[in-house]
This record gives C-alpha cells, structure tokens and sequence, in this order.
C-alpha cells in the first residue's frame, strides 16, 4: 500500500511541476523570448499543452474572464497540493 501511495504522489508531484514548465513556456512564447517554429521548442509546447490542458480546461469553463491573465494552472496546483495532503493524512499506514 505505501508503495502505491509513493507512486501516486509521485505522479502528482511530476504533473505539478509539468504545470509549471507549461505556464512559464506559454509566458516565453508570448513575449517573443522562444519562437514556436523551432521544432523542439514546438515538440515541447505540444506535449505540455497535451498533457496540461484535459485538466485546465474545466477550470477555465468555470473561471471567470480575467482579462488576459489565466490562474486556471495555480489553482490546479492548489487542488493537487490539497490532494497530496489529503492522501498523507488519511491514507492506511501499515
């Protein structure tokens, strides 16, 4: 069981910092810092934004418009901290 456990935080705690790496990637292209026509550059945003976007998506439904800025990304990071902790606490120690 402690090894599931592990297992599923660690899962989270990789899909928090993937989380991350998409948002500042989304702040770079934005500015003009990266250029999108690069191909890893665009690999990179592509796998980010398919994997990031199932969860933000939701999030962004229920958000209301900001004007240009998105949390969806920390309030998924708050969510997922809170289910970390969650598990830590009540999760079957043996």
């Amino acid at each position: 069981m402690i090894a599931l456990y592990l297992l599923i935080d660690t899962v989270l705690s990789l899909y928090v910092w993937l989380l991350i790496a998409s948002a500042v990637l989304s702040w770079l292209v934005a500015f003009n810092v990266v250029n999108t026509r690069n191909r890893a550059v665009y690999a990179i945003g592509d796998f980010l934004y398919r994997v990031t976007e199932p969860a933000l998506r939701p999030i962004r439904r229920v958000m209301p418009n900001l004007g240009g800025m998105d949390i969806s990304p920390v309030i998924l990071i708050l969510v997922i901290f809170f289910v970390r902790n969650l598990m830590a606490e009540y999760w079957p120690r043996f």
